[in-house]
C-alpha cells in the first residue's frame, strides 16, 4: 500500500514537471542561449575537442580539465546510454532518438553557461582542492544561499542516491539476464544480492579515496570503455549500412507522428517521443541539469579562463548523447522485429539493448553489454559519488563526521538498487532530477549576462591569437563575488607529473 502510494504520487509529479514544465524549460533555455552564444556548439566544436585533448596536465589545487572530462563522462555514460534509450524507444517509439538529439544539440549550449558559472564562483577547501557548482554560484552569483541548499539537497537525492541505483539496477538485470541467473540462488542467497554486495564493496574501494581517487579511475577507465563501445556500434552500422536511411527517416517521422497520422493518434505520439527523449537525454548527458558543473568547478583548466571548461563540457554532451546514444540505437533499430523483447514493463530496458546486439553479432553480444554496463555503471556510481560530496560539503564544513555517513548512505543505495523493482527507481530518477533541473535553470537565466561576458571574453582573446587568461579586473561585477587568490591573471604553472 505504501509503494502504491509512493508510485502514484511520484508518476504525478513526473507527469506535472516532464509533461508541462520542463521539456519546455529546457528546449526554451537551449535555445535562448545558443542563440546569445551564436550557435558556440557548432561554430566551436573542433575548439572544444583541441582544448579537452590538450589538457591533461594538472596542477595541485586542482583536477587537469582532460581529468574532469573523464570525470564527467563517467557520471553520463552508464545506465542512461544503455537501458534509457532502450526504454525512450519502448515508451516514445523511434522518435524519441530524435528528441534527444535535440535536447543534446541545444543543451551543449547550455552546459557551456552553467559549467563557465562554475568555475567563475569556484573555491577551495580545506585540503586545497577546487569546489564549485550551482550551489556556489547561487549563493555567491546571486546572493542566495537558500537556493543553493535546495539545490544540494535535490542533487544529493538524486545523484548520491537514487541515480546510484538505478545504475546498480541495470548492472544487476544485464548479469542476470544473460549469466540466466534470475532466479539463481547462492549459498541460499539470492543472485541480486550477491552483485549488489560486489558492487558495494567495489564502489567503496575508490569513493573512500575522494574526489582524486574517483577522477583517477576515471582517467584510465573511460576512455577504454567508450572507444570499444562505440567501435562495436560501428561495426554495426557497418553491417546493416544499407538500412541506415531508412532507419533515419523512421526517428524523424516517429519524432513528429507523421507515420502514425492515419491512425489518429498524432498528439499522443509526439507528446510521448518528446517527453520520453528529453527525459531520457537529460538523464544521459545531464546539460542543465547543474551536475556536470560541480565537477567542471574542480579542474585547474587550461587554458587558465573559467570559459575554457565550458568547451570541454560541451563536448562531454555531444560525446555522451550524439555518439555514444546514438550507438546504442542504432544497434537497436537496425535489428529489426524485436517485438518479443518487452520494454513496457520497464524492468527490461537492458534486455532491449541485450537482444539487439546478440541479434546482430550472436551470443558474445549478451556478454559484451554485459562487461560495458559493468564498466558504465560502475564508473557512473564513483563520479556521481563525487557530485553528491561537493554538496555534502557546501551544506557542512564538519566534513570528517558528515562525508564517512553519508558513504554509507550511497553504499546503502547501491545495495538497494540491485534488488529494487526498476520502474519506480526510474521515476524517483526522473523526478528528483527534475526537481535540480527546475532550480538551475533559474539560476542559469539570472547569471547568463556574467557568464556571456565572460565567453565573450575568451573569444575575443581567441580571435586575437592569444592564449586566453581571465582578468577578473575587467569584470568589475564580479568583485566581492569570486573567491580571492583563485583568479590571479596569469597561466597556472602545472605538472608533467599529472595527478
Amino acid at each position: 500500500m505504501i509503494i502504491e502510494t509512493i508510485e502514484t504520487i511520484v508518476g504525478f509529479l513526473n507527469s506535472l514537471l516532464w509533461g508541462k514544465l520542463l521539456v519546455y524549460a529546457l528546449v526554451g533555455a537551449g535555445l535562448y542561449f545558443t542563440l546569445r552564444l551564436l550557435f558556440i556548439q557548432l561554430t566551436h566544436l573542433g575548439h572544444s575537442a583541441k582544448v579537452m585533448a590538450t589538457s591533461r596536465q594538472g596542477c595541485e589545487s586542482g583536477l587537469s580539465s582532460f581529468q574532469v572530462f573523464c570525470t564527467s563522462m563517467a557520471a553520463r555514460v552508464g545506465a542512461g546510454n544503455m537501458a534509457g534509450v532502450a526504454v525512450a524507444i519502448g515508451a516514445g517509439g523511434p522518435g524519441a532518438v530524435f528528441w534527444m538529439w535535440l535536447i543534446a544539440l541545444l543543451g551543449m549550449a547550455t552546459a557551456m553557461i552553467e559549467s563557465t558559472l562554475a568555475q567563475i564562483y569556484k573555491v577551495k577547501d580545506k585540503d586545497g582542492q577546487f569546489r564549485g557548482g550551482p550551489s556556489y554560484y547561487m549563493e555567491r552569483g546571486l546572493g542566495q544561499r537558500w537556493m543553493g541548499i535546495l539545490f544540494s539537497v535535490f542533487l544529493i537525492i538524486a545523484f548520491g542516491l537514487v541515480f546510484n541505483a538505478v545504475q546498480s539496477n541495470t548492472i544487476a538485470g544485464a548479469l542476470e539476464i544473460v549469466f540466466d541467473v534470475k532466479e539463481a540462488y547462492w549459498f541460499d542467497v539470492k543472485a541480486s544480492y550477491w552483485i549488489g554486495i560486489f558492487l558495494v564493496l567495489a564502489s567503496s574501494v575508490v569513493i573512500m579515496g575522494g574526489l582524486r581517487k574517483v577522477a583517477r579511475v576515471s582517467e584510465v577507465v573511460v576512455p577504454i570503455m567508450a572507444f570499444a563501445y562505440i567501435l562495436i556500434a560501428m561495426v554495426v552500422v557497418g553491417m546493416n549500412i544499407e538500412q541506415l536511411p531508412t532507419i533515419i527517416e523512421l526517428i524523424v517521422n516517429s519524432a513528429f507522428g507523421w507515420q502514425e497520422a492515419a491512425a489518429g493518434g498524432v498528439a499522443y505520439t509526439v507528446a510521448q517521443a518528446m517527453q520520453s527523449g528529453v527525459a531520457r537525454g537529460l538523464f544521459s548527458n545531464e546539460a542543465g541539469m547543474g551536475s556536470a558543473a560541480n565537477v567542471a568547478a574542480s579542474a585547474s583548466p587550461t587554458p587558465n579562463h573559467p570559459a575554457s571548461q565550458g568547451f570541454v563540457q560541451m563536448i562531454g554532451v555531444f560525446m555522451d548523447t550524439i555518439v555514444i546514444c546514438s550507438a546504442t540505437a542504432a544497434i537497436i533499430l537496425l535489428a529489426g522485429d524485436l517485438s518479443g523483447v518487452n520494454v513496457s514493463e520497464g524492468d527490461k530496458g537492458i534486455q532491449l539493448t541485450i537482444a539487439a546486439l546478440t541479434n546482430h553479432v550472436g551470443d558474445w553480444g549478451g556478454l559484451f553489454v554485459a562487461l560495458a554496463i559493468l564498466l558504465f555503471c560502475f564508473t557512473s556510481i564513483i563520479a556521481n559519488y563525487s557530485y553528491a560530496e561537493t554538496n555534502v560539503l557546501f551544506l557542512s564544513n564538519n566534513s570528517r563526521k558528515v562525508l564517512p555517513l553519508f558513504r554509507l548512505c550511497v553504499l546503502g543505495m547501491v545495495m538497494f538498487g540491485a534488488v529494487a523493482k526498476i520502474q519506480l527507481v526510474w521515476d524517483m530518477a526522473d523526478l528528483s532530477m527534475g526537481l535540480m533541473a527546475t532550480v538551475n535553470i533559474i539560476a542559469l537565466v539570472l547569471l547568463s549576462g556574467v557568464a556571456m561576458r565572460v565567453i565573450n571574453d575568451y573569444r575575443d582573446q581567441l580571435s586575437e591569437g592569444k592564449e586566453p587568461v581571465f582578468d577578473k579586473s575587467q569584470f568589475p561585477e564580479l568583485e566581492g563575488h569570486i573567491e580571492e587568490g583563485i583568479w590571479t591573471g596569469e597561466p597556472v604553472v602545472r605538472s608533467d607529473k599529472g595527478l
